[in-house]
């Protein structure tokens, strides 16, 4: 496991934690709340999430644009969803969604964790044209769960 400290951002959400968990969980809408992940569709025979389902997303910054897959590791309705970026036969980071219920709806944590050797860091600086990830992710997931926010509000 990653001997990097995960990058996470958290939000309060005026919605039931079953409302949030439907919209983190539908990967291919995930486009609608992501400033960088596109969406994309459920693959491998995959329908929806589950443990080991396989999804295939189009991410894009700038004038930049790749495809990358996951493969969903925790799936625990409606509390945690937490999904590998799979390369060459390596998690390379995990993102990960927790929500738990609060008093007004719940507050929902988002997390990226980096384990990513040196080597599969320079690669992905060249994919995306992002040197300092952390700090790029943390920025984006701050957006996406502003985003999210305001659709599960709504």
């Amino acid at each position: 496991m990653s001997t990097k400290p995960p990058v996470s951002v958290s939000i309060e959400v005026n919605a039931p934690a079953e409302t949030v968990w439907a919209m983190v969980t539908d990967l291919p809408r995930m486009g609608e709340w992501s400033p960088e992940n596109q969406g994309g569709e459920w693959a491998k025979g995959s329908n929806g999430p589950a443990v080991g389902s396989v999804f295939r997303g189009t991410n894009k910054n700038g004038k930049r644009q790749w495809s990358t897959s996951v493969k969903v590791n925790v799936c625990d309705a409606p509390s945690k969803f937490s999904f590998g970026l799979m390369l060459l036969g390596k998690n390379w980071c995990d993102w990960v969604y927790e929500i738990e219920p609060t008093s007004t709806g719940c507050r929902v944590t988002h997390s990226w964790v980096d384990h990513r050797t040196p080597f599969a860091g320079t690669l992905g600086k060249w994919a995306s044209g992002v040197a300092d990830r952390a700090s790029h992710n943390k920025a984006n997931m701050e957006v996406t769960l502003a985003n999210l926010k305001k659709a599960a509000e709504q």
